[in-house]
């Protein structure tokens, strides 16, 4: 074949083709790379800068597009404006410097310091300054004056130029006045007053408090934290259906405040009709969890007890080696009737390890302190309930303003990261406080503690008091995690000098000090082992009517003892119960070397139940009983107001009468029994934020069996008679410790006790 007689006939064909696409192409090309940044064949030539280096601002447009390039460069915070031109064979990039901040200053704010903005602005010393970041943080000083309850603040900021390029930012505030939250009202509640319900709240009404308190400001982050605690107290009463419909807020201009309207739909209240364990892992029989049931048939559903529940059967179902093990809580509820049926499923659940825990914001606790408080650690199998109670565990602490746990996916599909963020707050403590007490006279106290010591969680506390009648020293110190292990140890120092002349013709100084160690056992139970060594210096103040048997103990009395005590606790509130019991038995033996030879044992058990939203019933009981062959007058057990009310310190049991002023003559005894009825309620007119309430109480007791020294003594008033009273009372939450009022009025007494009708007592003073 002819192939130059083909190819001429194809040639027309070929170049038409070519005319058409390839030229095109190519124009288009050549058109793009015209458009694009040259690469290192080109000059980059830089205008405007003088203090960012050329080079850094030719590594930002080096292989870049024109407007590419302007984007980045003003991505970096460096500049005002930026302008990038290609002139022939050359790229000009043009720029304007943002000035660099000397310093930020404020002016105006009284209410908060300098340093309540500091990790809250963007501006800052040294940093490069922006319009946009300017504005930001002008919102946002407002926004943290708005949390303070400062809604009406006006800022207004202003720039000082300074030579280089420098310049100053000033902040002037008017911090204008105080809007507060004028009411809290509640639309819907009939199980719960709206009183009650507040109570529950962090967030309060504006009243004559409100110049030292700031949790009358509207926060909307406080106030959804707050319904979400009124929805808690619901569901611990058995309302399981209970939600909050709406939470309205509205600024009332004529009042100069915000008024806060929550409405609920309470449901009915729901009782349990049955609970039981269903396992579904084939080596752990349902029967053997069945001890771990904190609720029974019968009882009013209690959401607080379903959940320790999950957390006592995820405890022993774990003990067992099942740690992939979860436990799922069912209700079938039975709406006509207003009943639950429980079940608590027990399951292996899916095998997901702990990669990582991230400990995040904080500054000054040790990141220790916080890890031991889980029951998990890294490569350990992830268990969301554990997960749980850690959270509650650093929130108890009180070490921190708030605390969040969350998840994250890990390097693979079977590993999860936790990632513990915090805030720190200050836990230190200083107070000066003074007072009267009836038992000590004129008072006065200084105090200094801190509960995170150098961060390493660990609790330390010295104190001094001076009175009319005592005065002392004292230094604690605790280490929650003695030996690297969930035991509280800790020791205490100290010496007090006690006048009781008014009540006894002596005067005593009590010094030494305690060793102690404590675990708990449960989350309710907890026991405390110690070792006490002190010594009683007893002085007479009257050898003519002082009894032989407190003069023969003057002098020295060594004291060498080993204790423990057992205790119960089911409060819902430490400070202000409501419900639950306080439970105490202790025992101490002493006669380990010194002079005092004898076992005591002690038992205190409290019992607290709501009646009504307004009042709140507490129970008490109490005994003592001290065995010795040969017990010292100073060991025995002296009895008044803390057993009957209405009577002095000492005032109740056997006395000597061998001068013929058994007044001041208690003897003591070996065996003590009372108990207490008391009705607790708001005092009206006073907020809750004041700590005030008034009691109503009953007491009955006894105090007998004087088994020391009979030689030379008359013995009288050691019967088992028993003693009672009944008063009123003002309980105090003050800033340096519960304060009591008491006025009690004995109802029958022994021929020979002494009584007291006022009574002031401070629970600071030790």
């Amino acid at each position: 074949m002819d192939w130059d007689i083909v190819i001429m006939s194809f040639a027309p064909s070929i170049f038409a083709l070519a005319r058409r696409v390839v030229l095109p192409g190519l124009v288009v090309l050549a058109l793009s790379l015209a458009m694009a940044v040259p690469g290192h064949a080109e000059t980059i030539v830089v205008q405007g800068n003088s203090r960012i280096d050329t080079t850094t601002i030719q590594s930002y447009v080096t292989g870049q597009t024109v407007e590419a390039a302007k984007k980045d460069l003003l991505a970096t915070g460096l500049f005002s404006s930026v302008e990038v031109v290609k002139k022939g064979d050359s790229i000009v990039v043009t720029v304007k410097e943002n000035n660099i901040i000397n310093h930020v200053a404020f002016e105006g704010t009284k209410r908060l310091k300098s340093d309540a903005f500091e990790g809250e602005l963007q501006l800052k010393a040294r940093g490069a300054f922006t319009q946009a970041a300017l504005d930001a943080d002008t919102a946002r000083i407002k926004e943290i004056y708005q949390r303070i309850g400062r809604s009406n603040v006006s800022v207004k900021s202003r720039i000082v130029q300074l030579e280089n390029g420098k310049i100053d930012v000033v902040f002037t505030v008017d911090e204008g006045e105080k809007t507060g939250v004028k009411s809290i009202d509640f639309a819907g509640n009939t199980a719960f007053s709206s009183g009650r319900l507040r109570d529950e709240m962090q967030t309060t009404e504006s009243n004559w408090m409100s110049w030292i308190k700031t949790t009358d400001v509207y926060d909307a982050d406080r106030l959804a934290a707050d319904a979400e605690l009124v929805r808690r107290l619901y569901l611990k009463h058995g309302y399981a259906d209970m939600r909050i419909v709406d939470t309205k807020v509205d600024y009332d201009e004529k009042a100069a405040g915000y008024r806060v309207l929550i409405t609920v739909d309470e449901g009915k209240q729901y009782k349990v009709s049955g609970v039981s364990v269903e396992s579904r892992i084939a080596e752990i029989p349902s029967d053997s969890l069945k001890a771990r049931l904190l609720l029974n048939a019968g009882d009013i559903y209690n959401s607080d007890l379903v959940e320790k529940t999950i957390v006592g059967l995820t405890t022993e179902v774990s003990s067992k080696g099942y740690a992939f093990s979860q436990i799922r809580p069912k209700g079938d509820r039975d709406t006509a009737n207003a009943t639950v049926k429980l079940s608590f499923v027990v399951e292996e659940g899916p095998r997901v390890y702990i990669e990582r825990i991230n400990i995040r914001g904080n500054s000054r606790t040790r990141d220790l302190v916080i890890r031991r408080e889980f029951d998990i650690g890294e490569g350990d199998a992830y268990n969301k309930v554990l997960i749980d109670r850690t959270e509650r565990r650093l929130n108890n602490l009180g070490f921190f303003k708030t605390v969040r746990i969350s998840n994250e996916p890990g390097s693979t599909p079977d590993r999860v990261i936790v990632n513990v963020d915090v805030e720190d707050k200050s836990t230190g403590q200083f107070s000066v406080g003074g007072g009267y007490s009836t038992t000590e006279g004129m008072l006065a106290q200084v105090s200094v503690s801190e509960s995170n010591l150098m961060g390493r969680g660990q609790f330390a506390r010295i104190s001094a008091s001076t009175g009319q009648y005592s005065k002392g020293a004292e230094f604690n110190f605790t280490e929650p995690y003695f030996l690297d292990r969930h035991l509280a140890g800790g020791f205490d120092v100290y010496s007090k000098q006690n006048d009781n002349s008014r009540f006894a013709y002596y005067s005593n100084v009590k010094t030494g000090g305690t060793l102690r160690i404590g675990a708990p056992l449960t989350e309710e139970f907890g026991i405390v082992g110690r070792y006490s060594l002190y010594n009683n210096d007893v002085s007479i103040t009257d050898t003519t009517h002082a009894s032989e048997a407190i003069q023969s103990a003057q002098g020295n009395n060594l004291t060498s003892a080993l204790g423990y005590t057992l205790s119960y606790n089911t409060l819902d509130n430490r400070n202000d119960p409501r419900m639950g019991q306080l439970s105490e038995l202790k025992q101490d033996l002493a006669g380990f070397g010194g002079d005092s030879h004898y076992i005591k044992t002690t038992a205190d058990v409290k019992y607290y139940h709501e009646i009504s939203d307004n009042f709140v019933g507490m129970l008490r009981g109490q005994a003592g009983y001290i065995y010795s062959d040969n017990l010292r007058i100073i060991d025995g057990f002296f009895m008044g107001p803390d057993l009957v009310r209405g009577f002095t310190p000492s005032g109740i049991g056997a006395r000597d009468d061998s001068n013929g002023n058994s007044a001041l003559n208690a003897l003591g005894g070996t065996t003590y029994l009372g108990g207490s009825s008391e009705l607790q309620f708001p005092i009206f007119g006073l907020p809750r934020e004041a700590g005030m309430k008034g009691a109503v109480f009953a007491d009955a007791g006894t105090l007998f069996g004087y088994t020391g020294k009979t030689t030379g003594l008359t013995v009288v008033g050691d019967d088992r008679s028993i003693r009672s009273s009944v008063g009123a009372g003002v309980l105090w939450s003050s800033p340096i410790g519960p304060i009591r009022l008491d006025f009690a009025f004995p109802i029958t007494k022994n021929d020979y006790d002494q009584t007291q009708v006022f009574r002031f007592s401070a629970g600071s003073v030790f």
